[in-house]
């Protein structure tokens, strides 16, 4: 069966790896620069033959998963991330044997995962449109369901393009995209939800962005509205700081070169071992929880309400599936989508609105972001050549080797194994705890996504700084070293 499936890998059309081993600044910028372009581009292109969008209540997932819900992309990152999850958990449970510390063996990996991918881009794309989450016009589910495939694949090939052109990966790009803008306009937008502008006058029309909600209710004097809007303000600031000290936490192993001695290097390991891979993987799995949750209870909607002559089909059949959850205006209510999300506390504190289940949903989601972002980050490692063994290897190909200790890759690797993997799961659990306890704070946008933002800004930051710091700009090497 494997050798068959390699033959399917052959066929399969990727990006072509660039032939120099190291690109230089300018190269990379420019392709990740038309990568985030084009995302842009497409993220405003509508599907044609929608006649509603059922998804856009669901924006705040939106967020999450690197898309915008009604254009060419409604798809965004979730069956990259879907597959990608899929595949950690069979490898890591040894359902699936792959040695992924060969090149054979990663490479049948990645061969594996684009299978995956292309299955989850056509299964997600009938999903939505059968789903009516995405509801087709008279004669024209079809194409819908073809151009959310070519949205997918788009996507699938704009993150490889990234990854092996950019810098970082598409993913990462696409999720600090959408979080970047999504920021700005949660703080500034000037339109109301029937668009009209709420500058042109300022008293009567209410303002969506928190920082004019701020002035608007001192100068109207609504003490609730400037509670939730100081509240979200100063929740975004505290998360911004926290997670900005959180990423500079860090443990240094002392190396030394074996045949230049007195001369000796620093290997650091950060406490987010695995940086934000496990919180990804971990977000979008609510998400996709939530977003499938939505669907199936608004395609199970009539056989739920009792019109017995419509509940046929497909709605018959989503019926069975409502443990997922029950929904309104978006917002799961009940079900596993409930007991997996999260809600705005210190909003429901401000407002009056706090119930003890909404304690208790809190829990559950702050234990199901520390298991699985613990799991997620173990998994990782092991597939991805971030364990002691890989990095043992890399160190002693280097010609470095542990202060004090003579150069034997097998006395490093057991050295590395007391910092790889405590620092593995003690970081899997602190970044899904500090995930889940900022999305009950209430920030201008989820907190995961805020966390997001500044890991992917940061490890961005820090690969060119490290990778492109004597080829870059003169005027951008002094940016990127203030």
């Amino acid at each position: 069966m494997a050798g068959g499936l390699r033959g399917i890998f052959n066929y399969i059309p990727e990006i072509k790896k660039p032939d120099e081993k190291k690109l230089s600044f300018n190269v990379k910028a420019k392709w990740t620069l038309i990568v985030l372009a084009s995302f842009f581009v497409l993220a405003n292109i509508p599907l044609f033959g929608l006649s509603e969008n059922a998804l856009a209540r669901f924006e705040f997932l939106a967020i999450i998963l690197g898309t915008e819900f009604g254009s060419i992309i409604s798809l965004g990152i979730g069956p990259i991330v879907m597959a990608s999850i899929i595949l950690q958990l069979l490898t890591g449970s040894k359902i699936l044997n792959i040695d992924t510390t060969t090149a054979e063996g990663k490479k049948f990996f990645q061969g594996l995962q684009k299978i995956l991918v292309f299955f989850f881009i056509i299964f997600e794309a009938m999903v939505y449109v059968l789903m009516k989450g995405l509801q087709a016009a008279p004669g024209f589910t079809g194409l819908l369901i073809f151009q959310l495939i070519l949205g997918g694949l788009v996507i699938f090939y704009m993150d490889e393009l990234t990854t092996k052109w950019g810098f970082g990966s598409g993913v990462s790009l696409f999720i600090a995209a959408g979080v970047s803008w999504r920021l700005i306009t949660s703080a500034f937008q000037f339109l109301d939800t029937q668009g009209r502008n709420c500058l042109l006058n300022f008293t009567t029309v209410p303002c969506t962005g928190k920082v004019f909600v701020l002035i608007q209710s001192v100068i109207n004097q609504y003490p609730i509205e400037l509670l939730s809007a100081v509240g979200a303000i100063i929740a975004t600031l505290l998360i911004f700081m926290v997670v900005v000290w959180a990423q500079s936490l860090k443990v240094e192993i002392p190396l030394s070169f074996g045949r230049i001695r007195g001369y000796g290097v620093k290997w650091p390991l950060s406490f987010f071992y695995t940086s934000v891979i496990p919180v990804i993987l971990t977000a979008a799995l609510v998400a996709n929880i939530q977003l499938f949750g939505g669907i199936i209870d608004n395609a199970a909607a009539p056989c739920l309400a009792g019109i017995t002559e419509q509940c046929i089909g497909g709605a018959k059949f989503a019926s069975h599936f409502t443990f997922l959850g029950r929904f309104i205006e978006g917002q799961a209510i009940s079900g596993l989508a409930f007991w997996v999300g999260s809600t705005n506390l210190l909003e429901l504190i401000i407002r009056g609105g706090f119930l003890p289940r909404y304690l208790l949903q809190g829990l559950t989601h702050t234990l199901f972001f520390m298991f699985f972002s613990t799991l997620f980050a173990v998994f990782w490692i092991k597939t991805s050549g971030m364990d002691s063994k890989s990095q043992a290897h890399k160190i002693s190909a280097s010609g470095l080797q542990v202060a004090g200790f003579r150069q034997d890759e097998r006395i490093l690797e057991s050295i590395l194994d007391r910092y790889i993997m405590p620092l593995t799961v003690m970081g899997g659990l602190a970044i899904g705890f500090l995930a889940a306890i900022t999305n009950l704070f209430g920030a201008l946008v989820s907190g995961t996504a805020i966390l997001l933002v500044i890991m992917i800004m940061f490890q961005f930051y820090q690969n060119i700084a490290q990778q492109h710091a004597m080829d870059m700009h003169p005027v951008m090497r002094k940016f990127i070293k203030t």
